[in-house]
């Protein structure tokens, strides 16, 4: 799993940062790229990347801000252009289908795959067999949500030296012993594959929340994220702007992700207002909250 930052201002597009969006690539676990919010000019951040649109598989919208939402139409018609056949499921605030499908029909933009849309509510959004979704509303001036990404605990190692022990020789049976609960060999022999694999590895959790206000009603929903992406719109000299405009301060990110023992804490959604020279004391007041603080810029990549 890897974030790919697409976007990282907030509100317009400035010559540093563009809009909202980030990318979570799942290339080994599924291969395909989850996309999180989709501001203006997505499309052409992707084209400074190995992102391939036609891996897009899902799109998660926060909310219905412009800054969140205005690329969404231009990058649905450039993965039809670019060969995209594969569905695109799209999750959002009610209305999302709405500005999608009149966006479409008003420019006469024809995909050549199908687009189901899925418009949430708080609680489990979605489960397979790798990974739960779960949503939270969040507190800002129209709906907004949090996303909170846990993938299922996976498969322990296989054990070599057991395998050996019971007379097993490296082949592709270890991948069929590893693939399935047991198998059954050719002289009638029954293996398990509890007594040749390790303890289960413990799956990862991300979480993403959309623009908000503070609130300490969302620690349960971000507690012990490996990583929590949280915006920080505004430095704590001006938290009485971010109450205003219904938006976080960098300080008060950091405040949550103390409270929910999160891992690592990535701020984003970044006021235009602040120049290259304002971010080292805004990160630096946060991390004296939360040490494991990072500003993220445009086209970071970060490893969960």
């Amino acid at each position: 799993m890897e974030l790919y930052f697409l976007g990282t201002g907030a509100g317009v597009p400035s010559k540093n940062r563009n809009v909202s969006s980030i990318a979570l690539q799942l290339l080994q676990e599924r291969g395909t790229v989850w996309l999180f919010d989709c501001g203006e000019a997505t499309q052409h951040q992707i084209l400074h990347t190995s992102i391939k649109p036609r891996k897009i598989e899902k799109i998660f919208i926060t909310h219905l801000h412009g800054d969140h939402i205005f690329g969404l139409p231009g990058l649905l018609g450039s993965r039809s252009f670019q060969g995209g056949t594969e569905p695109v499921e799209i999750y959002g605030p009610i209305g999302i289908r709405h500005f999608v499908e009149t966006a479409l029909e008003v420019s006469q933009t024809h995909l050549k795959y199908e687009v189901h849309f899925i418009e949430i509510n708080e609680g489990l959004l979605f489960e397979d067999e790798q990974f739960k979704i779960y949503t939270k509303k969040l507190q800002h001036g129209i709906d907004s949500y949090g996303y909170r990404i846990e993938e299922k605990n996976k498969i322990g190692e296989l054990m070599p030296e057991r395998l050996k022990e019971a007379g097993i020789k490296p082949g592709p049976i270890y991948k069929e012993i590893k693939e399935n609960p047991q198998i059954t060999l050719a002289d009638g022999t029954i293996l398990y594959r509890k007594d040749f694999v390790g303890p289960p590895k413990q799956g990862n959790v991300v979480t993403i929340l959309g623009d908000t206000r503070f609130s300490k009603e969302h620690i349960p929903f971000i507690q012990d994220s490996n990583i929590l992406v949280h915006e920080a719109t505004f430095g704590a000299n001006d938290e009485h702007l971010a109450y205003e405009y219904y938006h976080s301060s960098a300080n008060q990110a950091a405040q949550l992700a103390l409270a929910g023992k999160v891992h690592k804490l990535l701020l984003t959604h970044i006021s235009s207002r602040y120049q290259a020279e304002d971010m080292q004391p805004i990160v630096e007041e946060a991390q004296k909250v939360f040490p494991n603080t990072v500003f993220v810029q445009d086209f970071d990549r970060v490893q969960v």
